[in-house]
């Protein structure tokens, strides 16, 4: 009789030490800074689908983890017993995100996209992008800060710090700025007609993305403010009246957005304005870098609306051009 009871406690006791999840697929249990044990087994029990909520209270007692709790995003998978789940929490082995750093138009929205993915959240990024000794000591200014970011996906932990955050975002940058593309600098400023520093190169990306999506049509966009530059002449980006402006609902620039008195008017200044007017992409900076080499002085948007564009180089042809544009814009009943 005893040798049965042994062996069911010893069966028991195995089942307890092998209790896992009930699951189909992968998932993902996120604890914040304000879980406790109760509202973490709140979460396994609706998303993990254990085998017993029983086990998992009792390994949370054995292992106290309530005074051990870290934050994170913790892996569940078919397999994984609810013990090495407890001890994953405890030991802070959570598994990391991919985290997107998108293209965005302000600090703003890149602060909201960020939270989106993170259990920061976005008015503690706004602040920190916002205060003016975090961006010094970033190496930046806020007129350059949006150059700071490189759009790509990063292996990150989905509890980073803003601080680590941006840390991780300087060294990209670094490693983006490689001796490749540090060494064609040289050569866009002698076709630019001035001196271009990688700031200089993001600004111009910029307004380059901020003209098109056609990865295509970049290089030549990139060359054609390259000539202008180089006469020179006033850019005339549209899209720099619409940041000055501050509406990113115009679709139609007019006079009246024309006279706005801004650094990012580059109908009223000449060069470059003082900073991006988004976060350029990597599409839009390499187009600087590896530009086409053209005539091209004007450019308007085709009236068909596919978001390319004609090209002109006298003034003559580019009338013509943005005539059809404008009659297509009419047709449309599209006035702003």
């Amino acid at each position: 009789m005893l040798c049965i009871l042994a062996l069911a406690a010893g069966a028991a006791a195995w089942w307890v030490y092998r209790s896992g999840f009930d699951l189909q697929e992968t998932t993902y249990i996120y604890i914040d800074g304000d879980d406790d044990v109760d509202s973490i087994s709140q979460k396994v029990e609706r998303e993990a689908k254990p085998e017993s909520m029983r086990v998992f209270h009792l390994f949370a007692g054995l292992l106290n983890l309530k005074d051990h709790i870290r934050t994170g995003r913790y892996e569940v998978s078919k397999g994984l017993t609810v013990l090495r789940f407890v001890r994953d929490i405890r030991n802070h082995n959570e598994k990391p995100i991919n985290l997107v750093v998108p293209s965005v138009r302000t600090m703003d929205m890149m602060a909201g996209k960020l939270a989106c993915q993170l259990m920061v959240d976005s008015v503690q990024i706004a602040r920190y992008l916002d205060d003016e000794a975090n961006i010094r000591a970033l190496g930046y200014t806020r007129e350059s800060l949006p150059g700071l970011f490189i759009p790509n996906t990063y292996e990150v932990y989905w509890d980073v710090s803003i601080e680590k955050l941006m840390e991780r975002m300087q060294k990209e940058h670094k490693a983006f700025w490689n001796e490749e593309r540090m060494g064609k600098l040289k050569e866009v400023s002698q076709y630019a007609g001035e001196e271009m520093t990688k700031e200089k190169v993001i600004t111009l990306a910029s307004i380059v993305d901020s003209e098109t999506a056609n990865n295509g049509e970049k290089p030549t966009i990139a060359a054609l403010y390259m000539n202008r530059m180089r006469k020179p002449m006033a850019l005339q980006s549209d899209p720099t009246v619409i940041y000055a402006v501050g509406d990113f609902s115009i679709r139609r620039v007019l006079h009246e957005h024309l006279k706005v008195e801004s650094p990012y008017n580059t109908y009223r200044n000449l060069g470059l304005p003082p900073g991006p007017i988004r976060v350029a992409s990597i599409a839009g900076i390499d187009a600087v870098l590896n530009h086409d080499r053209n005539n091209y002085i004007y450019m308007c948007a085709k009236e068909d609306f596919s978001g390319t564009h004609n090209f002109a180089v006298s003034y003559g042809e580019h009338l013509l051009n943005a005539a059809r544009y404008t009659k297509a814009l009419n047709e449309r009943g599209i006035r702003r």
